[in-house]
């Protein structure tokens, strides 16, 4: 039997904590969607929970991002959730409307998928020290699918979610905050015990007020159904096109999804290689031009 990628702790009635575990980056997959959907359909099932914290069992990724790897053709095909949504959508809609606050105590990388997820959670607490979120996708020709234009817009505002999406760049802690892509920056080593003591108040608090407090703040911020679907159809469409798998085959080969260079400075290495790719077009047989990009360093340590 293959091993779960997410292991739930029921610390108490009224508080759980769920930790992703799926080496080696934590990668999301068909697999750790239908992990989240059960986990979620218990969220919404269960009387007595109040609050649920995500947090990851590798201090270097929170979530990397959704495996390009994955057959795309079998991830449109995936039937779709409770809501009509495609899946990875259903998951993060539900998520978000659950009526239990989610919180996201980021430590690592968080990008493409994996960003979509932390945007999906009601409150994202990140290290300061220790904590890089991004939505890479543009950089390697795709358009984000799980609703972060959406959710970006009405957290930091229409500038800042275009640059965060069509930029393309890696945002640490500290500036995330300040952005509003998370809630707060936090001293990593002061960061579990602060979602901890978050959370533990949080469970003391009556369940129907929270449940109540969250569906009055859902009215006028959660994305609307035809929103999400528009974005996944852009993202399937744009992950298809041929220069969107060049791209990503030269990335893969460089070391995307691999525990090195690429993936530690994933948002450096999109814009570099792109702007490698228009002068090796030029100048460099095909064969070599992934060669170009294995030379790019990492910066920062998330």
């Amino acid at each position: 039997m293959k091993e779960a990628q997410i292991h739930v702790d029921r610390c108490s009635p009224g508080f759980w904590r769920a930790t992703f575990d799926h080496p080696p980056i934590n990668l999301i997959d068909p697999g750790t969607i239908r992990e989240l959907e059960a986990l979620v359909s218990e969220l919404e099932a269960d009387p007595h929970v109040c609050v649920v914290v995500f947090d990851s069992a590798d201090r270097e990724f929170f979530l990397a991002h959704y495996d390009v790897l994955v057959d795309k053709a079998a991830t449109a095909a995936m039937p779709p959730g409770r809501t009509g949504l495609h899946p990875w959508l259903d998951v993060l809609y539900r998520l978000s409307a659950a009526p239990a606050i989610s919180v996201a105590a980021i430590r690592g990388r968080a990008r493409g998928a994996g960003s979509e997820f932390a945007l999906a959670c009601d409150i994202r607490f990140g290290s300061r020290e220790h904590c890089t979120l991004g939505q890479f996708e543009v950089g390697v020709g795709a358009v984000p699918g799980g609703g972060p234009m959406a959710r970006l817009a009405r957290l930091v505002g229409r500038g800042r979610a275009l640059e965060i999406v069509v930029g393309a760049q890696d945002f640490p802690g500290e500036l995330a905050a300040q952005y509003g892509y998370i809630n707060r920056a936090v001293a990593d080593d002061e960061l579990d015990e602060f979602v901890e003591a978050f959370a533990r108040r949080l469970s003391d608090f009556d369940k129907r007020a929270i449940a109540e407090v969250k569906r009055l703040i859902d009215g006028p911020t959660q994305p609307g159904f035809a929103e999400l679907d528009a974005g996944m159809k852009a993202y399937l469409a744009s992950a298809a096109r041929p220069d969107t798998r060049k791209r990503i085959e030269i990335a893969l080969a460089a070391g995307l999804q691999q525990r090195g260079g690429v993936e530690f400075g994933l948002g450096h290495y999109v814009g570099a290689a792109e702007q490698a790719t228009h002068s090796a077009a030029r100048t460099t047989p095909p064969a070599e031009r992934s060669e170009l990009f294995r030379i790019v360093e990492p910066y920062g340590d998330g």
